[in-house]
């Protein structure tokens, strides 16, 4: 009788201990770790380049490890390409492009580290490469130099002696712009004369047959983005230059302008972004600040207005937006409701008169300033702005872009 009643209790012990296993283990998986937010994801990347070294350096926050690479030309422009892998880098004055391959693969669910950071073998020679654009895996380069389009398809970027295509739709030379459309045909700015500032949109095919022609001409356009059916471009209303507004170009030809709001003056927003999570177009000039391009309602409304605006970037996922001004305010603005979420300062005053200033970009986590003058990229968490890592990378950072993946979730994760 007293061997049946111990073996009860030992039943009754071994149950209760493995709920409390499994419960603890549970919430194991379920409560992430105090300190998960304060780490950067394992898989993004920063690149950072220089403004008289040739030094390339390759910035792993997670891991803050920094790898350096020789570039060909110091200042060279930097763009990430659509698929978050590689990076176009840009010689303007020395008619050259290559791109950087971070390595880093996604697999949707997870990312693998398909081999070390390296710079691919692809190039692309045409005169004076300039604007960038990437959609799903191509790449396009506008060359201002000889009005040319150069297209490199990822697939490519690793093949011993490839290089970028050629499109030639007979465009004069023009500091020029250009756009991807979902269905493979590209909106390309068109100038009166060689060297003069664009003043119309036509759509190309991929051969640079045209496809559609331009309807309206506006004034010295500068400035786009697009979403794969619609492309914005900034620009002034006219040739007199009066006014501004953006030029609107679907997909199927149809063109349209939308005015910037009234009493702007005579001002253009050169620089047209578009949020891909919130999907939203933004406008911006430093000279006035950061406007929401509303292609729907025809309006371009006021997200922050101010003549000391000089750093305005969408974050990586293209949620948020963030201005950093000359005082060093760092303020990030909601771009569905399009509301200030939070402000304060985050690096000391700039000059307005400084050539370089410190360059943003930011993740859901972390916003990255490059300080020139300290040779350093500043690590500054979204949550707390007293929080900065510093990141010693070169003698004067000038150049930075963002690659990889918003994930910490590996092959072996």
């Amino acid at each position: 009788m007293n061997i049946k009643k111990n073996f009860k209790k030992l039943a009754l012990l071994l149950t209760i201990g493995l709920a409390f296993t499994a419960c603890k283990k549970d919430n194991d998986v379920i409560v992430p770790e105090e300190n998960e937010a304060a780490k950067e994801y394992k898989y993004v990347r920063l690149l950072v380049g220089d403004e008289i070294s040739t030094q390339l350096n390759l910035l792993d926050p997670f891991a803050a490890s920094i790898t350096s690479f020789n570039a060909k030309y110091p200042l060279a422009n930097l763009y990430p390409t659509a698929s978050g892998r590689y990076a176009a880098v840009l010689y303007g004055n020395q008619n050259l492009a290559e791109v950087f391959d971070s390595g880093l693969l996604s697999h949707e669910d997870h990312v693998d580290v398909d081999r070390a950071a390296q710079w691919s073998t692809i190039t692309a020679t045409g005169i004076k490469p300039t604007h960038f654009k990437s959609k799903g895996t191509e790449s396009l380069i506008f060359n201002d130099g000889d009005g040319t389009l150069s297209v490199g398809e990822e697939a490519n970027f690793n093949v011993a002696g490839a290089k970028f295509g050629v499109v030639n739709a007979g465009l004069l030379p023009h500091h020029g712009a250009m756009a991807q459309f979902a269905n493979g045909n590209y909106a390309v700015t068109v100038a009166p004369s060689s060297g003069a500032s664009p003043n119309r949109v036509k759509i190309i095919s991929k051969t640079g047959a045209q496809v559609h022609a331009s309807t309206l001409e506006i004034g010295s356009i500068h400035g786009n983005a697009g979403d794969g059916n619609v492309a914005v471009f900034g620009g002034f209303t006219s040739g007199a230059a009066t006014a501004g507004g953006v030029l609107v170009v679907n997909a199927s030809g149809e063109q349209r302008l939308i005015p910037n709001p009234d009493g702007f003056g005579a001002f253009r927003l050169a620089s047209i972004y578009y949020a891909e999570s919130a999907k939203k177009f933004i406008g911006y000039v430093a000279t006035k600040g950061a406007y929401l391009i509303d292609i729907t309602g025809n309006k371009i409304t006021t997200i922050y207005s101010g003549s000391d605006a000089y750093q305005c970037k969408v974050d990586y996922a293209g949620k948020n937006l963030l201005v950093l001004t000359l005082d060093g305010k760092l303020r990030i603005y909601d771009l569905v409701t399009g509301t200030l979420k939070k402000e304060g300062t985050v690096i000391s005053a700039v000059a307005s008169t400084d050539t370089y200033k410190p360059v943003l970009e930011a993740t859901a986590r972390f916003a990255y300033v490059a300080v020139p003058a300290a040779g350093e990229v500043h690590q500054i968490n979204l949550q707390d702005f007293s929080k900065v890592i510093k990141h010693k990378v070169s003698s004067r950072p000038v150049r930075l872009t963002l690659l990889g993946f918003e994930t910490s979730e590996g092959h072996n994760d």
